[in-house]
């Protein structure tokens, strides 16, 4: 008897369904991509689904997230960086949607 897991197989993200393995919401940030954020992107960080996450990358196992509402001078607000497996999805694609992930 075999069990059936809900959790998509790991994938590889260099597919045309998966997120980048870096990407950042700030346009300054080299790593910006508007057709990619236009899309939705889905964020797991620990097993918990987050909505504030400012960059994140896959093969290093991080994310940026808004300290407080503290800004810097130059007006942008100011991140802390969190380590822990990171996956990442696009949300147009539905609950079947395949997951980028190490």
């Amino acid at each position: 008897m075999t069990e059936e897991t809900t959790t998509p197989a790991p994938v590889a993200s260099t597919g045309a369904d998966c997120p980048p393995d870096r990407l950042a919401i700030n346009p300054t940030s080299p790593f910006f991509d508007v057709d990619k954020l236009q899309r939705g992107i889905g964020i797991r960080f620990k097993g918990v689904v987050r909505k504030n996450v400012e960059e994140y990358c896959i093969s290093e196992g991080w994310v940026r997230v808004q300290a407080g509402k503290s800004m810097d001078r130059k007006g942008n607000p100011l991140t802390i960086k969190l380590n822990g497996p990171v996956e990442a999805w696009y949300e147009d694609l539905g609950d079947d949607a395949p997951v980028a992930k190490l």
